[in-house]
């Protein structure tokens, strides 16, 4: 009777850990192709390159030329308080724009219709005042029901893989790194020179 008892304690012994040998391989298997399905959700994230918007002028703009460089996107307003980061925006243009960095500003109206001239009125504005050299867009909708595609990537994780991000003002900036990715949101009042982005420029944070 003991040796029965053996045996069959045996033979339960062995059914579960064939039992578990079989499983094992599907586990793996489902875990691979987990790490798989995330890993390509990664890689098939949106990035800023997919957009080609208006300049100012009229002309096509390709995100897809700017591949390589730390990008600041700011959505911009000629009658804000705000207005006079124009200067601080074209300084750190100035002394960046040879070190694969670039800004990109987008007129807006979206604010205390604080941005109501038509697009070359704003090319007069930003040249006469300010002397800006760096690329300036049409006017766009940076939030609302008419938000452009571009701030739909911008301010949703969703797209962008990194945060929600709502504009809430003004010269709210948003950068961007090499690989097109969002990486930081900048709020409206923060100075475009401040130690954060002109470190995130040259690499030290």
């Amino acid at each position: 009777m003991k040796k029965l008892s053996i045996l069959g304690l045996g033979f339960v012994c062995f059914c579960f850990n064939t039992m578990n040998a079989q499983e094992m391989p599907s586990a793996i298997t489902m875990s691979f192709t987990e790490n798989s399905a995330l890993k390509i959700q990664r890689e098939m994230r949106e990035n800023i390159y997919q957009f080609k918007v208006k300049t100012l002028a009229g002309k096509v703009f390709h995100f897809a030329s700017l591949k390589g460089k730390k990008i600041m996107v700011v959505n911009t307003a000629s009658k804000c308080g705000l207005t006079p980061q124009y200067k601080e925006l074209q300084k750190l243009y100035d002394t960046y724009k040879d070190q694969n960095f670039v800004i990109v500003g987008f007129p807006a109206n979206n604010f205390g219709k604080q941005e109501p001239g038509t697009n070359d009125e704003i090319a007069a504005f930003c040249e006469q005042n300010y002397g800006v050299t760096f690329p300036m867009m049409a006017k766009i909708s940076v939030k609302g029901d008419d938000m452009h595609p571009i701030y739909q990537f911008l301010t949703q994780k969703a797209k962008n893989g990194y945060k929600d991000a709502e504009v809430s003002w003004n010269f709210q900036k948003f950068l961007i790194d090499e690989t097109g990715k969002v990486v930081m949101v900048i709020d409206p009042k923060t100075l475009p020179t401040d130690a954060r982005i002109t470190q995130w420029i040259e690499g030290k944070n």
